[in-house]
């Protein structure tokens, strides 16, 4: 025979709190039940299982012959977000009077209801044990954040799938507090569908429907976007309508924007509407039947996600409230449900279908597990519970040497006639900037590079200026955060090919956009233009002593020299068609040309897009940038941006 660890019953205090959180609780109170040698059973039900209008299911479990020790009415009507907030604070006041009274080793909350949220800190700010029924699971509105505010509060964790328990453990759970169980209503749900269905389904849909040719439909509000559910709900109510079947709908639960729903309901109709029965409870042994035996259920509850996959029903899940949740292939989601005709569709593909049945929830014997994991707890040890954190780097801030230090990058321009090298720190300040005129051959080039960085180095140490880095490029920023790429090279924007025929460019290709538009670029075809006597102009001249540069090109264009105009033209243009490539790739926000040319430029580079762009991502906004030495300061944020994030 198992024994007990402590020398006495544990005793169990179960706090259900609506008829959806029964439907996992009462599996483990029968089981509770059936070893009274180990357990002594107290049941408090409070929330909307004492409320007429949402069906006074406490008398569901009276039914199941359970001696309810505590009623408690703590939901403040209102269906907003007060009224729910409300509703907490109410149970907070009544329950500790209950738990003093009771006095429980240990209380089963389950999920992510704000009533649980009551008990849970009621029992933990008491002392009390709390095992946690389905943590670490994801859904996709506030009852998100409301369950793992509850999995912080508890001290052991029945969790239903894999993925739940990795997250448990990424929370930073004791593993050894946690079990794989599956849920608790899959016990019932695996031995259920050989029952006698026919005579459940006439009951609550008529003697007219067949089996497979019927809708049950569950939808609840989103409480942090109620208005766009109540929207979702009107367009599904619609749907239903003009699909023309037979549909059972059940009332919404509790949430604030429930009123508003159910005003939905009676404005169109549907408790008197020939197709529909509306009620406000099914009894979860019936709900069963009906759900497992129909052609489809349509909604956002979490029941049409978990539980209907483990009979293959189609089910039609709406909108974002479960949009997290593991599903087998019997769920099709529709996301943004903001048309009649997109749910309509979506009731036509789903309808009457077999879907292979789903155990990703249970495989029948949670409850088994679960009692011998209550068995396992020793009330012997400390209550304080503890956190798994992951090892964390040694916190080097003590260190005076640290502390003065400042993080910092290279950051490297190559341009057209210097090459500049700068010390950039995590402010966006130049602490130190270096020039040189820019070698002729590539070799030269490079050695200067490596010269200037290493002297760079050198004087940052000086300054106490810790390198993490060297930057060269463009960058892209999605999501807020620069694109790397797999190998650290992503947006090399300037070496884009835009002609098959163009320059040759020093990345050894030919018609890259900086074969043309670039400062080395334009330089190059000034100096052409000046060997030829064809880039000066009236009022226009260069010393003997000074390299022709892309500044000169400029000028010579500003005071009409034709030719030097056709040149700019030409490389705006290569810039250009660059950017409408990018454009039509990632689709960006906003364009940003930085460095002298750029304001040279933009006008000619909003034309092309406004010419070779397609319509959809003509209205991008280009601007130049006012930053002071905008290709240093991003050349830096590569290094700072990559490095930084994966040290703190």
């Amino acid at each position: 025979m198992e024994k007990n660890r402590n020398n006495r019953k544990l005793r169990v205090c179960v706090a259900t709190c609506n008829r959806a959180d029964y439907s996992k609780l009462a599996p483990i109170m029968f089981g509770i039940k059936t070893e009274p040698e180990f357990f002594e059973l107290d049941v408090v039900v409070l929330g909307s299982h004492l409320i007429d209008d949402y069906g006074n299911t406490y008398r569901m479990i009276e039914q199941d012959d359970f001696d309810i020790n505590t009623r408690l009415h703590t939901i403040v009507r209102g269906e907003d977000e007060a009224a729910m907030v409300e509703s907490v604070g109410l149970a907070l006041v009544k329950l500790p009077d209950v738990l003093n009274r009771l006095k429980p080793d240990i209380m089963i909350v389950h999920g992510d209801r704000f009533d649980a949220l009551a008990l849970a800190t009621s029992a933990a700010l008491m002392n009390i044990r709390i095992l946690h029924i389905e943590g670490g699971e994801v859904s996709g509105t506030i009852d998100d954040s409301i369950r793992h505010a509850i999995t912080k509060l508890a001290h052991y964790h029945v969790c239903c799938t894999r993925s739940a328990e990795q997250h448990l453990i990424s929370m930073c759970e004791d593993h050894d507090r946690i079990l794989l169980a599956g849920c608790p209503s899959y016990d019932k749900l695996l031995s259920a569908k050989n029952k006698d269905y026919m005579s459940i389904i006439r009951m609550w849909l008529g003697d007219d429907v067949k089996c497979k040719d019927y809708i049950v439909a569950l939808q609840h509000p989103v409480t942090t976007d109620i208005k766009h559910s109540i929207k979702m709900f009107e367009l599904t109510l619609d749907a239903l309508i003009s699909f023309n079947k037979r549909t059972l709908v059940l009332f919404p639960n509790i949430d604030a924007g429930s009123k508003e729903m159910v005003r939905v309901m009676r404005k169109k109709g549907i408790e008197h509407h020939p197709n529909f029965r509306a009620v406000k409870h099914v009894p979860f042994d019936q709900f069963i039947q009906l759900v497992a035996h129909a052609g489809c259920m349509i909604g956002n509850s979490s029941c049409g996600v978990r539980e209907v996959g483990a009979f293959g029903t189609p089910v039609i899940n709406l909108g974002t409230r479960q949009i997290g949740r593991e599903t087998g292939e019997n769920v099709l989601h529709v996301r943004d449900a903001d048309t009649q005709d997109k749910i309509l569709q979506a009731l036509h593909l789903q309808f009457g279908k077999q879907y292979p049945c789903s155990k990703i929830y249970g495989d029948g014997n949670a409850v088994p597990r679960i009692l011998k994991f209550l068995k396992s707890i020793d009330l012997q040890e400390p209550l304080q519970k503890k956190f798994c954190f992951p090892p964390v780097k040694e916190n080097i801030s003590q260190d005076i040497d640290h502390i003065l230090e400042t993080l910092s990058a290279l950051a490297i321009d190559l341009g057209g006639t210097n090459l500049r090298i700068a010390i950039v720190s995590m402010k966006g300040e130049i602490v130190k900037k270096y020039t040189q005129f820019n070698p002729k051959t590539y070799e030269e080039r490079i050695n200067l590079i490596l010269q200037m960085c290493v002297e760079a180095a050198a004087e940052a140490v000086k300054l106490n200026c810790r390198i993490l880095g060297v930057g060269i490029g463009g960058g892209i920023i999605h999501q807020h955060e620069l694109i790397h790429g797999s190998s650290f090279c992503a947006a090399e924007l300037g070496h884009l090919v835009v002609s098959l025929d163009g320059p040759d460019c020093s990345c050894g290709s030919h018609g890259c956009i900086e074969a043309y538009a670039s400062g080395m670029a334009l330089q190059r075809e000034a100096k052409k233009l000046h060997d030829e006597d064809l880039l000066l102009v009236e009022g226009m001249s260069v010393p003997k002593d000074e390299a022709v540069g892309a500044l000169h090109l400029i000028q010579a264009a500003k005071l009409g020299n034709a030719k030097a105009q056709s040149i700019l033209r030409t490389a705006g243009t290569a810039l250009g068609l660059g950017v409408v490539n990018i454009l039509h790739t990632m689709n960006p926000s906003l364009v940003i040309l930085s460095g002298v040319l750029a304001s040279h430029y933009i006008h000619i580079v909003k034309d092309v897009i406004r010419h070779q762009a397609l319509s959809s991502v003509q209205d991008v906004d280009v601007v130049v940038s006012d930053l002071v030495d905008p290709a240093l300061l991003g050349a830096a944020s590569m290094v700072l941006d990559y490095t930084t994030r994966r040290i703190h």
